[in-house]
């Protein structure tokens, strides 16, 4: 294979519940994620000088040896013991970044795929799967992506049957607002570390208590859903004020099924029973969106992770 092209789709988090500290430091997580049809592309071709070179249509990533598609390009060809392998990676980035979105954690794990497949590694699953956890906590879920419960630091993954209806998504940010993930976590074990559970017994109640919601039927289709539980949103939004009116302006318009922020924000979402409902939401919110200087899409869900298509394949 001379090249090929990748798609990396978005998360939210339906659920994101901080349980406490792990003894790496990390912290302890219940999480439900679900990938969207809002996605970047990695094109990839072989070169032969050794040589991992990046380039993107988006001015403002930085394209250095810390972009988590470079480490993952240097991750896999270390693990496969072969330095010389080399490819060019176009990156068209179409995910806002430092949104919580995972778009950089989708980057990588599209590049683990795409090259695996560009260089003929025939690299198991599993492995790739162990690879992606040591890039990153939301990698191993972009890799396999879908509707997912996501337990330890994110990396132990439950599939968990999808929606039922095809639902519609209305994302919202602040273009000038950003949120560190480090800071977002610091802020919630300053504010709630007090109430942080310890023992993994307590861990796994928890866990069997997401895997039994309410949340899981409504995704079923057999009641509606519950307010959505994230629990960085609580310390993200007093900090981040744009967080808050985009949280309001969802939920004062088209009769939303649910919003929340994602991950550690300073995307919000909100979810509507179909992408027509989506689209008509964002449309009706238009003015009150360019009156308090937010960017807007509108997107489905999508059942699975990155995926490797033909070069110049739509996705």
């Amino acid at each position: 294979m001379a090249d090929c092209r990748v798609i990396a789709p978005a998360k939210i988090n339906l659920h994101l519940e901080v349980l406490g500290l792990r003894p790496d430091g990390f912290h302890e997580l219940a999480m439900l994620m679900q990938s969207l049809d809002l996605a970047d592309a990695l094109r990839l071709s072989l070169r032969e000088d050794g040589a991992i070179r990046l380039a993107c249509d988006h001015a403002a990533l930085p394209l250095g040896a810390d972009n988590l598609i470079v480490r993952a390009a240097e991750r896999l060809r270390t693990h496969a013991g072969r330095p010389a392998l080399g490819a060019d990676i176009t990156l068209e980035k179409r995910i806002p970044i430092g949104a919580g979105l995972a778009g950089g954690s989708s980057d990588a794990a599209a590049t683990l795929v795409g090259l695996d497949a560009l260089w003929d590694l025939q690299t198991p699953r599993s492995t790739l799967a162990a690879l992606a956890a040591e890039l990153g906590s939301d990698v191993p879920f972009c890799l396999e992506g879908g509707s997912q419960l996501c337990f330890g630091r994110g990396e132990r993954l439950e599939p968990c049957p999808g929606p039922t209806a095809p639902l519609g998504v209305v994302l919202l940010k602040d273009p000038a607002a950003s949120v560190s993930t480090p800071w977002a976590y610091g802020r919630c074990r300053d504010w709630r570390g007090d109430f942080y559970l310890s023992q993994e017994a307590d861990f796994e109640q928890r866990r069997q208590a997401l895997r039994q919601s309410p949340l899981l039927a409504a995704l079923r289709g057999e009641a509606p859903p519950p307010p959505l539980r994230n629990d960085l949103q609580g310390v993200v939004a007093p900090e981040v004020p744009s967080v808050g009116r985009a949280l309001a302006l969802l939920a004062g318009g088209a009769a939303p099924l649910a919003v929340a922020m994602s991950g550690s924000g300073p995307t919000v979402f909100g979810l509507y029973p179909s992408p027509a409902a989506a689209a008509a939401a964002r449309e009706a919110l238009a003015p009150a969106l360019a009156e308090a200087e937010l960017e807007s899409w509108c997107c489905g869900l999508r059942s699975s992770g990155v995926s490797l298509v033909e070069a110049g394949s739509p996705p």
